[in-house]
């Protein structure tokens, strides 16, 4: 019973309140160190993380990869995705979330595919086919963000099943699912789905927003998926970028066989062409044939409905309406090719360590060798500026340069230069 003179209610009333008001509490990760120096305290939890994930990207570098994947997005949009236990609200949250996926997706897996599901009024709604464009996905979803109803996992796993049947097995199948839910509006028996989408070797993976659902959790397992349950929405967008990597592959489900591509080729525009590509089109090196444009893109249907004829971008990775070669380019394959071996963790030192190791001349600089950043030696700024050193050329990077090396380049500068020194001098 709510007494107005109790002392403790109204303090976590008050609390409570605040917390609504301000959820991010930001002044509240602010602490002063040992010299007097304000300092985040929550670098220390964001640093441990992402070294956690670059050590398990290279245990996992022995692991073989899947790099042609089919993946399937279903994106509820139940009336749950309207409560406001996130700033502004759920809705926006997950969907500002879900653009920088698309965009990071075909980052890191340029020869894959992605299409793109909605759940809402107990049915599933298929907005965008599997294509190579994560700018059609993000327009189609922009326009699709109404909410109401239920979501219905049966219709979803019925509804993208359909599709991934019935594409080559060297792919390997997928689909993610972002839930807001608590519950599931099915018209059938929804193990049954399960069941068939194991069958049809469809890996199924869960993010849920709100808390977790057993039924999330067992077709997971079933299947081979990933379920997570996000904390807020920084550990919400860690959760479904986890997702971006190729998956290990499973040597039951997709068989290993040589996939024959192409390098199309640009010709010059013909001058009756009513659509066409900037600077030319598209042409398959095997039949000749010019590769049709995406449908689904946004500069395609928008100068469909003002009859305009447009210079727009062919996109690649295609497949030839013909002769059905796949059609990449060179850079696709160059940036799939990290997946495989990828850039050995850094050695990392602590300043006091590093000026050690530098007066007995194990290390050759005091200064990172990317981006020329003055290390502090007395380590009074905290573990962002703890230095790394490559364990083969033996140059030291600060954390930011660490982590984009091995999130975003995928090379060593200084390997690459020790690599192109011994090639000049070789020659």
């Amino acid at each position: 019973m709510y007494e107005p003179d109790d002392e403790d209610l109204a303090a976590e009333e008050q609390a409570a309140s605040l917390k609504v008001a301000c959820p991010e509490r930001t002044w509240e990760d602010l602490e002063e160190d040992e010299t007097g120096r304000l300092r985040i305290t929550h670098g220390d939890k964001q640093y441990r993380e992402k070294r956690r994930k670059i050590a398990m990207a290279a245990a996992n570098s022995h692991v073989c990869k899947g790099m042609i994947r089919f993946l399937y997005v279903v994106v509820d949009l139940s009336q749950a995705v309207n409560e406001a236990d996130m700033r502004p609200s759920r809705l926006a949250v997950v969907s500002g979330i879900l653009y920088k996926f698309f965009r990071e997706y075909f980052n890191q897996n340029p020869l894959s595919q992605l299409g793109l599901v909605v759940t809402r009024n107990g049915i599933a709604e298929r907005l965008t086919e599997l294509s190579g464009s994560p700018e059609s996905h993000i327009t189609a979803l922009k326009e699709n963000l109404e909410a109401a109803g239920d979501m219905s996992i049966q219709n979803s796993l019925e509804q993208v099943q359909s599709s991934l049947a019935q594409l080559p097995t060297y792919g390997t199948r997928e689909v993610l699912f972002v839930v807001s839910a608590l519950s599931s509006c099915d018209p059938g028996n929804v193990h049954t789905a399960i069941a068939a989408a194991k069958s049809a070797n469809i890996r199924v993976s869960v993010v849920s927003v709100a808390a977790e659902l057993h039924i999330c959790r067992r077709m997971t397992e079933e299947t081979g998926g990933m379920f997570g349950v996000s904390q807020s929405q920084h550990h919400l967008e860690d959760l479904l970028m986890a997702h971006a990597p190729p998956p290990p592959l499973n040597e039951q489900a997709t068989k290993a066989s040589l996939v024959e591509m192409g390098f199309p080729q640009k010709r010059p525009l013909d001058k009756g062409a009513f659509f066409s590509g900037r600077g030319g089109e598209y042409v398959c090196p095997r039949c000749a044939s010019r590769v049709e444009v995406n449908p689904t893109h946004p500069k395609f249907v928008e100068n469909i409905k003002i009859n305009n004829p447009v210079t727009f971008l062919q996109e690649l990775p295609a497949q030839c309406s013909v002769c059905s070669l796949t059609l990449v380019s060179s850079p696709h394959l160059a940036r799939s090719y990290h997946h495989l071996f990828p850039v050995a963790p850094f050695e990392v030192h602590r300043p006091v360590i590093m000026q050690e190791l530098n007066d007995a001349a194990k290390l050759d600089a005091t200064n990172c060798f990317a981006c020329n950043l003055k290390f502090d030696r007395s380590g009074a700024r905290g573990n962002d500026d703890a230095p790394s050193v490559c364990p083969r050329c033996k140059k030291i990077y600060c954390f930011q340069c660490d982590v984009f090396i091995h999130e975003k380049l995928h090379n060593c500068p200084g390997c690459e230069i020790d690599k192109a020194k011994g090639y000049k001098n070789s020659a």
